[in-house]
């Protein structure tokens, strides 16, 4: 893995959080700007120019960054990210969305698929780089988060697995990824619609009986634990001490 002598890369070779980049981005010169730069900075680069690309580089090599064009030919930005964070392999591995979908509404739906971060097209290789580096750090802190303890119920995301009371037990996919969304909430009540964004992405057609169907089987798996996870009436879910 190439670093380079600048400030930058030393700390970065320091923590060797972030070292390889996939690039997703069908716009030829775009992407080899990008790689020219990234690389001139000491990352591992390489290019995937369409989704389905990007996914089979992805499930092949886990990248350690991806940054991500919304617009692409074949599979969409938005299905490649959903791709990634549905997968418990790779659901850790940190996104920068550029696109030009530079709307409010848009940005939204970008972190609610499981965007980590979005640059709206055009951009300064400053701020990317910027961006990247804070990722670094967030991504150095959350591998010491990737255990989330609240009472009696452990989940580790590395390993995809929910301990109650310290035995195991069997949830989906689904189950798996609710019980984060509400675990990594830190207690706040989560509405049924962003909790269906969390686990099925923006854009899927569900109705709210689809979610308290989900929270339901939940419950009865978590046992004695099941009290933590709470109906706030007339608006969502938390999961939190037990009143």
């Amino acid at each position: 893995m190439r670093r380079n002598s600048g400030a930058i890369m030393e700390d970065k070779s320091q923590s060797g959080v972030i070292g390889s980049i996939l690039i997703v981005e069908d716009e030829p010169d775009l992407a080899n700007m990008l790689l020219f730069n990234l690389e001139r900075e000491g990352f591992q680069c390489q290019i995937a120019a369409s989704g389905d690309e990007a996914i089979g580089t992805i499930d092949e090599q886990h990248p350690e960054l991806v940054i991500l064009d919304r617009m692409l030919p074949g599979l969409s930005g938005d299905e490649v990210l959903m791709h990634i964070k549905r997968r418990p392999e790779t659901a850790g591995i940190p996104v920068i969305m550029v696109t030009a979908k530079g709307m409010e509404e848009d940005q939204i739906d970008g972190l609610s698929l499981g965007a980590d971060d979005y640059i709206t097209k055009p951009f300064s290789m400053k701020v990317l780089l910027a961006r990247i580096e804070a990722l670094s750090r967030r991504v150095d802190k959350k591998a010491e988060d990737s255990v989330l303890q609240l009472g009696p119920v452990q989940l580790d995301s590395d390993f995809h697995k929910v301990m109650v009371e310290g035995a195991m037990i069997e949830l989906t996919a689904t189950e798996f990824r609710l019980l984060q969304a509400l675990m990594s909430s830190s207690g706040r009540v989560l509405d049924r619609q962003r909790l269906m964004q969390r686990v099925c992405g923006v854009g899927a057609v569900v109705s709210d009986r689809t979610i308290d169907v989900h929270v339901t089987a939940l419950r009865k798996k978590l046992g004695p634990a099941s009290a933590w996870l709470q109906t706030v009436r007339g608006v969502g879910y938390a999961f939190r001490v037990p009143e």
